[in-house]
């Protein structure tokens, strides 16, 4: 970036970084350690949906890809379109195969970008649960405002608006996700409260927040924590 681009206050696009999904393995071990959070095995890349006899057969090329690897033994990839209308491409692993799953999230974003649908990737997931009995949660500052799903500050607005932020209402049976943010090439928390309403643990997401900053580049900007209601594993 020149001289005149900083005086003018332009900059360039961060450019998507996919190796950065390797690390969420790592991740996942201080999760558990710090937060009680251990893997579904379930994962998901999130695009906006592109109609057309091309992406058809990208999306399909994919599914054939992952469905071919002899260690699956889950349920076969699959195709779901959200209520707001975006695409999922969802992955079920065993809850130990965290790598494997990742190796999934990374190859459909790289055959989305080879088949030139790199505009349309919004973010990737991974999902965990806090299997451990209830207990109290923590008090804690709330969490980010409601804002547009992914891909909104890129221009796009994303699946989900937030209804409400708040802390902990106990620990069993949460879930969590790890978004990892295609256009910012940075991850970040978002924890759905369970019950009725679309209420997120803010508590909960700064916590996570503090525990992943030596594993993961978390995205700085609460306002690109996106809330991903109702997506796949959560």
């Amino acid at each position: 970036m020149g001289l005149l681009d900083i005086l003018l206050g332009r900059t360039k696009p961060v450019v998507a970084d996919l190796d950065r999904l390797f690390a969420l393995p790592s991740a996942a071990v201080t999760l558990e350690a710090t937060a009680g959070f251990t893997p579904t095995g379930q994962g998901a890349v999130c695009f906006a949906t592109v109609e057309g006899s091309a992406f058809e057969q990208t999306h399909r090329e994919v599914q054939a890809l992952l469905d071919a690897d002899t260690e699956r033994t889950g349920p076969p990839v699959r195709l779901v379109r959200d209520e707001f209308g975006y695409s999922w491409l969802v992955s079920q692993r065993a809850s130990d195969q965290l790598p494997l799953l990742v190796n999934d999230l990374h190859a459909v974003n790289s055959a989305m970008e080879v088949n030139g649908f790199g505009p349309q990737l919004l973010c990737s997931l991974a999902s965990f649960e806090d299997r451990r009995d209830g207990t109290a949660g923590m008090d804690g500052t709330d969490g980010t405002d409601g804002t547009d799903g992914p891909g909104g500050a890129e221009g796009t607005s994303g699946p989900g608006r937030a209804e409400g932020t708040g802390g902990a209402e106990g620990s069993g049976g949460r879930r969590l996700a790890l978004v990892y943010l295609y256009k910012r090439g940075s991850f970040y928390p978002f924890a759905p409260l369970p019950g009725p309403g679309q209420r997120r643990d803010g508590a909960l997401e700064l916590q996570v927040r503090a525990a992943l900053a030596g594993d993961l580049r978390i995205e700085q900007d609460l306002g690109r924590w996106f809330p991903v209601w109702g997506a796949p594993g959560l």
